[in-house]
C-alpha cells in the first residue's frame, strides 16, 4: 500500500499531464504532455520518467521539457511544468478591410525597401488611415489586420483570432512538397522578403518576438499555432528570426516547440562589427541570391550529444601545434617513462589485497600536490579518515607517526603539515549510509566548484553501495558505474583513480601467486576495457621490493606505454624510492588491452 506521501506524489505528476502504467520505482517511458499532442509521432514515449521512494522526476528528449516532484511538492530547481493550452474560440473573420487600395507612399516605401508592387498584390496589402495593412488570412477568410505606421509602430484588431501570418500560403504549398519544410521569421516584411527570393513556405508570428524565451505552453504569444497544428509534422523548421537578442529568444522558443533534431537555424551576413538585421535587411543590402544561400545553408541547430567535426577544429589544431593537453609527472623519474598522470581520465588501481596498492597512490597523490599544486576529494572508507591523514603526516614529513627505532614526527611538524594536507585534501564520507556512486560523484562535484580538485579517488571499489537495478547484471552495473566516472572525468577535466580488488588468484608452479591480469579484476571485463590507464601493484615480501606494471596504456606514447618499474619502501622516511633495473626481457606488451 503506498503511503500518503507517494500518493501525492503520483496526483501531482498525474496534474502535469503525466500518465503511467504503474508508478513503481525504477525508470519509464511515456508521451510527453507538452509536445507529444503537436507532434507528427503523437504516440511516442519521448518522456523518460525516474520514479523513487520519495520523488519522480522527468525529461523529454523532445522538447527538453524537465519537472519534479520531491516529497509532494514541486522541485523549484526544474523549469516549470507545462499548463494546456487555453480552448480557442471559432475564428471570426474580419470584414472591416473593405475595398482599400495600397496608397502611392506605401507602394514607394514598399519598392525602396526591394518588395515589388506584384509581391504586395499577392499579399492583399493595403492603406488605411495613412498605416500599411497585412491581412492576415486563415482559410481563406481574413480573421486579423495588422497595420504599421509611418513612426513603426504595430497595431492589431481587437479580440482578433490570432494566426500565422501567411499560413494559407503555407498550407497550399504543404500539399504540393513531399518534405515538409517551414521557415519561421520575426515580421511581415521578413515573408515578403523571403517570398520575393522565391520562398513561399515562410510564416511569423503576429505578436512578434519576446524579450527572453520562457517556453511556457500556455504563452498567448504561441496561441496562433493552435489554428495550424498541421504544422507540427515539419519535417523541416528553418528558423530566420532577427540576430538580436529578441530574435534569439523567439528562436529558442520556436525550436523548443519544434525540437532540436528537426531545426535549422539562418545566420544573416556579417562584415566586421555590422550585423545585417533579419531577412529583409539581407534583401535590401544584399540582394536575392544572398537571402536564397542564407536560407539554403541554414545551420541544424547543435543537439546535445551530438557533434561535428568542425567544432573541434581548435582542439585538433592544438594538437597539431603541439599545444595539447601535457601529462603531469608521478613525481618518479623512472615511473614517469611508463606512466604519467593525464587529466581527463579514468585509472585503475589493482593488485593483491595487501601489496600496497593504496600506500602507492598515495605516494603519487602527495607528489603532485607538493610539485603540482593538485588538490583532491578522497573516498577511501576502507581506513578510517584519521588513519588515513596519519599514513600522508608520515609521507609529507617523511618520518613514521608513532614512537619506534626512528624519529617521528614532532607536534610543529604534524601541525604544518595538517595545514598542508588541508589545503590539499578533501575527505568523501557518509557516516549514515553506505554511499553509491552518485553520491560520490556529487561531493565532488562540490569539492571541483569550491576547491578546484583535480583528482577524485576512489579506494576501493567494492566499499561502494550496490544500490543497482537488479534487472541488471553485475557486469552491467560496473560497466555504469565506469561510464559515469569517465564521464566525469572528461567533463570535469580531472582525473579519477579507482582502487579494484582482482578476484580468482591462483599460485603458480612455484607455490607464487603472480601479478593479476585485467580480466581478473573481480566483477567485469569491462575494468580492461574501459580504462585509460590501469596499473597493478605488486609486491615481493622476500626482497622488500614493490613492482608497478602498467597493463594498459590507453594513449601510449602520450602519457605512457606498457612496462613495469621497480621500487623499495623506506620505513624511515615512510615512502616509496625507485630502483633503477636494469631492462627485463618480459614483454609486457602481451598484456595490453
Amino acid at each position: 500500500m503506498m503511503n500518503k506521501n507517494e500518493k501525492t506524489m503520483i496526483e501531482k505528476a498525474q496534474e502535469q499531464g503525466i500518465h503511467l502504467n504503474g508508478y513503481y520505482e525504477g525508470d519509464h517511458r511515456t508521451r510527453c504532455p507538452n509536445c507529444s499532442p503537436h507532434r507528427k509521432k503523437k504516440n511516442d514515449p519521448c518522456l523518460s520518467v525516474t520514479v523513487s521512494n520519495d520523488s519522480i522526476l522527468w525529461m523529454c528528449h523532445h522538447c527538453d521539457w524537465t519537472g519534479g516532484v520531491k516529497d509532494g511538492f514541486y522541485n523549484n530547481r526544474f523549469t516549470q511544468a507545462a499548463e494546456p493550452m487555453p480552448r480557442l474560440a471559432t475564428p471570426i473573420p474580419i470584414v472591416s478591410n473593405a475595398n482599400h487600395d495600397l496608397s502611392h507612399g506605401s507602394l514607394a516605401w514598399l519598392q525602396n525597401r526591394k518588395i515589388s508592387q506584384a509581391t504586395a498584390e499577392t499579399f492583399k496589402l493595403f492603406t488605411k488611415d495613412q498605416k500599411l495593412c497585412f491581412p492576415y488570412y486563415l482559410d481563406g477568410d481574413i480573421v486579423n489586420i495588422k497595420s504599421r505606421t509611418k513612426d513603426k509602430k504595430f497595431l492589431q484588431e481587437k479580440n482578433a483570432t490570432k494566426c500565422l501570418y501567411n499560413i494559407d500560403m503555407l498550407k497550399k504549398h504543404w500539399e504540393d512538397v513531399a518534405i515538409k519544410s517551414v521557415i519561421f521569421v520575426e515580421g511581415e516584411m521578413d515573408v515578403l522578403a523571403l517570398y520575393e527570393a522565391g520562398f513561399k513556405n515562410v510564416v511569423s508570428l503576429p505578436d512578434g518576438a519576446p524579450q527572453t524565451a520562457k517556453f511556457k505552453s500556455d504563452d498567448k504569444r504561441f496561441m496562433a499555432f493552435e489554428h495550424s497544428k498541421w504544422i507540427f509534422d515539419a519535417d523541416e523548421v528553418i528558423v530566420a528570426t532577427d540576430a538580436d537578442e529578441n530574435g534569439k529568444a523567439l528562436r529558442l522558443e520556436i525550436i523548443h516547440r519544434f525540437g532540436k533534431d528537426i531545426c535549422k537555424v539562418v545566420n544573416f551576413p556579417r562584415i566586421d562589427d555590422w550585423q545585417c538585421k533579419d531577412a529583409n535587411e539581407c534583401l535590401i543590402n544584399d540582394g536575392i541570391q544572398v537571402l536564397q544561400e542564407c536560407i539554403q545553408y541554414a545551420e541544424e541547430f547543435p543537439v546535445q550529444g551530438l557533434h561535428g567535426v568542425k567544432e573541434y577544429h581548435d582542439s585538433v589544431q592544438n594538437i597539431y601545434d603541439g599545444n595539447e593537453q601535457k601529462a603531469f609527472s608521478t613525481g618518479f623519474k623512472e615511473l614517469d617513462k611508463i606512466y604519467k598522470i593525464m587529466p581527463s581520465t579514468f585509472n585503475l588501481i589493482t593488485g593483491i589485497p595487501n601489496h600496497g596498492k593504496s600506500n602507492f597512490l598515495d605516494q603519487i597523490l602527495l607528489n603532485l600536490a607538493e610539485n603540482e599544486g593538485w588538490n583532491f576529494a578522497v573516498f577511501s572508507p576502507e581506513h578510517s579518515t584519521p588513519n588515513h591523514i596519519r599514513r600522508l603526516l608520515e609521507k609529507r614529513c617523511r618520518k613514521p607517526f608513532d614512537i619506534g627505532l626512528h624519529a617521528r614526527i614532532s607536534q610543529d611538524e604534524l601541525n604544518n603539515g595538517i595545514e598542508f594536507l588541508d589545503n590539499h585534501f578533501k575527505f568523501i564520507e557518509n557516516t549514515e549510509e553506505i554511499p553509491d556512486i552518485e553520491f560520490i560523484l556529487s561531493k565532488a562535484k562540490v569539492a571541483k566548484q569550491r576547491f578546484g580538485i583535480k583528482g577524485l579517488v576512489i579506494d576501493p571499489f567494492n566499499q561502494i553501495s550496490p544500490n543497482r537495478d537488479y534487472a541488471k547484471r553485475e557486469d552491467e552495473h560496473i560497466r555504469d558505474i565506469i561510464a559515469k566516472c569517465q564521464q566525469f572525468a572528461r567533463n570535469h577535466q580531472l582525473v579519477v583513480w579507482m582502487v579494484a580488488h582482482p578476484h580468482k588468484l591462483q599460485r603458480n608452479d612455484s607455490g607464487v601467486v603472480p601479478p593479476p591480469d585485467l580480466y581478473q579484476v573481480s566483477g567485469s571485463a569491462h575494468w580492461a576495457n574501459m580504462s585509460d590507464a590501469a596499473l597493478v601493484v605488486h609486491r615481493d615480501f622476500e626482497d622488500n621490493s614493490t613492482q608497478i606494471i602498467t597493463r594498459k596504456i590507453r594513449e601510449q606514447g602520450i602519457y605512457g606505454h606498457i612496462g613495469q618499474k621497480f621500487f623499495s619502501f623506506s620505513n624511515s622516511k615512510k615512502v616509496y624510492e625507485e630502483i633503477v633495473e636494469t631492462e627485463n626481457n618480459y614483454d609486457y606488451s602481451r598484456d595490453e588491452v
